[in-house]
């Protein structure tokens, strides 16, 4: 009798709990349409599959990114789609760039409701080939350029605005992972980051979202940059990014990140395999880190003749990739606009 009344009380406390919860999710909800949403590295990849789901949310549309030709792309790739959106040509790690973005898009806009800081670069490869040149590069890329915007954008958003920010960290931001170091360390910084802005920034009603996704099929794969033996490093890379139930669709994902920032939440973690990593890892750190070594053996070992180069993905392609293995991820190539500008067919 003790123990049904116990249970029954702790059933009655968790759904009381979890009511609760709902309801305080609730109050977050806003509609984006209307809403300014300004997104970096929003003209190829995740950041153009979300502007096209923030396009059908009636958001009003910023795009920053490096390159002219690629913006122009997504431009009429949103127009076909009857939407609109505004490009800005902006290397979010040069500060000066993103001051001048910003201050363009209040000028343009008036105000800055929703900030997506999503430009992302990819290193693959052992440690041994890395330099310090290859983490400078995903420092300033994934946790200075986040900042820099973030600092250039938060007076006017503070004045104005629905005070949202989503910040694409990695699940490679959660969980080290082999031959993606510069990349990992990277993200975790934007993680912390992302954690720390959203206790500080919450007394000003900021809701700061920490999207951490496992492998997504955004074709991003072929513009990642491979060091060591590049045709096998590109070869694996590419075909786990591939396989259904360890990769995900790029749609799917910048749905559940719209819906993610759309109620404000703390955290995503896409992807069940990413999920259960995080958890495997905060279980048992010293299993996690001899399953983690012994990944590594599994990959290409270095090259010590060739392996400091860097070849992007389109120049490591070889029998298994692309193959009708990949082919998920190379049609995800050429409907995220990843393909190079100049491209007019690659035979997948």
């Amino acid at each position: 009798m003790w123990l049904r009344r116990t249970l029954g009380l702790a059933a009655g406390l968790a759904g009381g709990g979890i009511a609760v919860a709902r309801a305080l999710r609730s109050r977050r909800f806003i509609d984006f349409s209307g809403r300014t949403v300004v997104i970096s590295g929003g003209s190829r990849g995740l950041g153009l599959v979300l502007a096209r789901r923030f396009a059908v949310e009636g958001a009003r549309l910023v795009l920053l990114a490096r390159d002219e030709a690629e913006l122009a792309r997504a431009e009429d790739d949103l127009a076909a789609r009857g939407a609109r959106a505004t490009t800005i040509v902006c290397d979010v790690r040069n500060r000066s760039d993103v001051d001048a973005a910003i201050a363009r898009i209040v000028r343009e806009h008036q105000t800055i409701d929703v900030l997506i800081n999503n430009a992302g670069v990819i290193q693959v490869g052992p440690i041994a080939h890395m330099t310090t040149d290859d983490f400078e590069d995903a420092m300033a890329t994934h946790f200075w350029g986040p900042l820099f915007v973030i600092l250039a954008a938060l007076p006017h958003m503070r004045t104005r605005g629905a005070r949202r920010i989503v910040n694409i960290s990695s699940i490679g931001g959660k969980i080290a992972v082999p031959h993606l170091v510069p990349y990992s360390a990277s993200k975790f910084a934007l993680t912390g980051l992302s954690e720390g802005l959203r206790a500080e920034l919450a007394r000003d009603g900021f809701l700061v979202t920490t999207v951490c996704p496992g492998l997504m099929r955004t074709g991003s794969t072929y513009n990642a940059r491979f060091k060591g033996r590049h045709r096998s490093e590109f070869a694996w890379f590419h075909l786990f990014d591939s396989l259904p139930g360890l990769s995900v669709d790029a749609d799917v994902a910048a749905r559940r990140i719209v819906e993610a920032c759309r109620y404000g939440d703390a955290e995503l973690i896409i992807t069940l395999t990413a999920r259960m990593a995080v958890l495997l890892q905060a279980m048992s750190p010293s299993g996690w880190s001899h399953a983690m070594a012994l990944t590594n053996r599994l990959l290409p070992s270095p090259d010590r003749e060739r392996g400091t180069q860097s070849r992007s993905g389109w120049l490591s392609t070889s029998r298994l990739a692309p193959s009708f293995l990949t082919m998920l991820s190379d049609r995800a190539t050429i409907e995220n606009g990843e393909l190079p500008v100049s491209a007019t067919g690659l035979g997948f």
